[in-house]
């Protein structure tokens, strides 16, 4: 019994399960949200790398000079047992063709990469899908990559070079998928540039499979060197390599079949003074290569699956998020559309009433707005009082300055009211314009969180967004002026040196108290009616800080978070009134696409997952 045949047995149970998963998800178009375990067949131009394939597909693919494979071509090798006829199928995007005869897959091919890459020699990254079904293939799938191109012809692009090895280097950095880098054994493998960019990715080659082809060309006295290669002493890799010895093209001009080609590749080996030890040691022919490459992948897909799931369940989770961030679609029916305007205006008008009440959700690292501008509070309020609240020796040299310079013809001990509703009146001056500062701050806070919400609420509705804002901004602009007349108005009122006779007669008692126990800020040389003004000073200048801590910033949340809000809102349910629901929910044709390509994404994830009911754990050849 062959090898393949007792691979195949010995596999039937875990190795199909195993590859029909992964093509199952591959089928799905899972490519584009997931990295899959694969074999990735790469080489330079005239590797050899088409050789390869067909003797593994027991097929003709196409050939010829320059770049061959123009797109991703995935091999989708199946045994069949019971069958003995051959079947065939061609997919690439929404096309599907049935093969009924080897004969028709090379002109399917040239003719699915004319379609996704055009005309001449470019390439694409769209995948082409060759599933081949046959008593003589093992059960194995592929993914034949373009040839490296180090020079471009007159059809191709000037970079073609470079956008080949983008390609490639797209695959193969992949920790999912295994490299299979075919060289000619004729060649010395440290140049070429197959296994040098396999080489940059999987440094150790624990990824890298490597496949010498064309033995029958090697010269004569470098046989060691390829014995050497093959037994991985030149370059080394993890996997290693093997050798196989592939049709020619005198072998296709004289139509040699594959079958014919296979036995003579074993009699090649068999008969061959230095590489005969190789097919000992299975590291020589197609079907050692093929078991050898069907339990490669087979263990490998076991090994990344606990992976896949965790990229599965994360991919699921943000295109929840994506989705849902999107909203749904707007509906055709008229009544429906008016619906759905009151629904989007509703879930914004509870989004706002959220931040005015203080009870959005929010996550970390974020905050409440409130807590946010509960902090330009608290820092305004520092910086007022760090003003107002003067040590000892600044008190005495400002108050002892200003009666030097506005005494009149009183004599010494004589208190001067004007002088001290004079430096009342300065101080109040020089705050006024922080606390206006601090009104600009928090409006910026109020706007950049509604923006937040129109464009969460509204993202996929420009014309909806663009009412909303125009809303936004001249509510908001209203209100702040009303904020700011509000607030010029409380210092114009400062400015009336007043308090009740009890609040300012207690905070006077506990100033000089302090004073009086060696707690407070005048020392007794002072002159007594210097002393006397700062005690005063200290205790109005306290009262007024404490009355402005308060009321300026209850002005600010009254106009910027209160009233704007609820005017907002109000405004925004007169919209659903005017009738204009048509011109509001216009969405944006980029936001349409993109809700239909995360849908169809959901759609392959969840049938992913119901897929995902793996054949068993731990390697199949246990």
């Amino acid at each position: 019994m062959s090898k393949i045949s007792c691979l195949s047995q010995l596999y039937d149970k875990k190795v199909l399960p195993c590859i029909d998963l992964v093509d199952s998800l591959r089928s799905l178009g899972l490519e584009k949200d997931l990295n899959l375990p694969a074999i990735a067949v790469i080489g330079d131009q005239s590797s050899g790398k088409s050789s390869v394939l067909e003797a593994l597909s027991g097929v003709a693919l196409p050939r010829g000079p320059g770049i061959v494979t123009r797109c991703p071509l995935v091999l989708k090798l199946r045994k069949i047992k019971n069958d003995k006829i051959w079947h065939g199928l061609l997919s690439y995007k929404d096309h599907t063709t049935p093969l009924k005869d080897p004969a028709e897959i090379e002109n399917a091919v040239l003719y699915a990469q004319r379609v996704l890459a055009g005309d001449g020699e470019g390439i694409s990254h769209e995948m082409i899908t060759l599933e081949i079904q046959s008593c003589t293939v093992p059960d194995l799938t592929l993914i034949d990559l373009p040839g490296i191109a180090r020079v471009a012809t007159a059809n191709q692009p000037k970079d073609i070079d470079k956008q080949i090895k983008d390609l490639i280097k797209k695959y193969i950095e992949r920790q999912e998928t295994i490299s299979l880098v075919v060289v000619p054994a004729n060649i010395d493998i440290a140049t070429t540039e197959a296994l040098q960019m396999a080489s940059n990715v999987d440094s150790t080659g624990e990824r890298t499979l490597g496949i010498l082809t064309k033995p029958d060309l090697v010269d004569k006295g470098m046989e060691e060197t390829v014995v050497r290669t093959v037994n991985n002493e030149v370059i080394k890799l993890t996997k290693g390599y093997m050798i196989v010895k592939c049709r020619g093209q005198n072998d296709i001009n004289d139509k040699l079949d594959l079958a014919k080609a296979l036995e003579n590749e074993r009699k090649f080996f068999e008969e061959h003074p230095h590489f005969s030890s190789l097919l000992e040691e299975e590291k020589a022919t197609i079907p050692c290569l093929a078991g050898r490459l069907t339990k490669e992948l087979c263990e490998h897909i076991i090994k990344t699956l606990p992976d896949l799931q965790k990229q599965l369940d994360v991919k699921l989770e943000k295109t929840y998020v994506a989705l849902e961030a999107l909203g749904d679609a707007v509906p055709l029916d008229e009544y429906e559309k008016i619906k759905f305007l009151v629904m989007k205006i509703r879930q914004f008008n509870d989004a706002l009433e959220n931040v005015k009440r203080v009870e959005e959700d929010v996550k970390k690292p974020h905050i409440r707005v409130f807590s946010k501008i509960r902090e330009e509070f608290q820092s305004w309020k520092n910086g007022m009082f760090a003003k107002t609240n003067k040590t000892e020796d600044t008190l005495r040299v400002e108050v002892a300055e200003y009666v030097r310079t506005h005494r009149g013809k009183e004599l010494p001990g004589f208190s001067n009211y004007k002088t001290f509703e004079s430096i009342v009146k300065e101080y109040i001056e020089d705050l006024e314009e922080p606390a206006l500062k601090m009104l600009k701050d928090v409006t910026g806070i109020v706007r950049s969180s509604v923006d937040h919400i129109v464009n969460t609420h509204f993202n996929s509705l420009p014309d909806l967004v663009r009412a909303a804002s125009e809303q936004t901004d001249g509510i908001l602009d209203k209100e702040f002026q009303k904020a700011e007349e509000k607030i010029h108005s409380q210092f114009e009122m400062e400015k009336i040196v007043y308090s009740q006779d009890d609040l300012y007669s207690n905070q006077l008692y506990n100033v000089k108290r302090k004073s009086t126990a060696g707690q407070g800020l005048l020392a007794a040389s002072v002159i007594p009616d210097v002393r006397d003004m700062a005690y005063h000073l200290i205790s109005y200048l306290t009262i007024t800080s404490e009355r402005l801590a308060n009321q300026v910033p209850l002005i600010v949340h009254y106009h910027m978070l209160d009233q704007y809000i609820s005017q907002l809102q109000s405004a925004m349910l007169l919209k659903i009134g005017e009738n204009n629901a048509d011109m509001l929910l216009q969405e944006d044709p980029d936001v349409a696409r993109k809700r239909k390509e995360l849908r169809e994404q959901l759609m392959r994830l969840k049938t992913a997952g119901e897929l995902s009911s793996f054949c068993g754990t731990g390697s199949p050849l246990e």
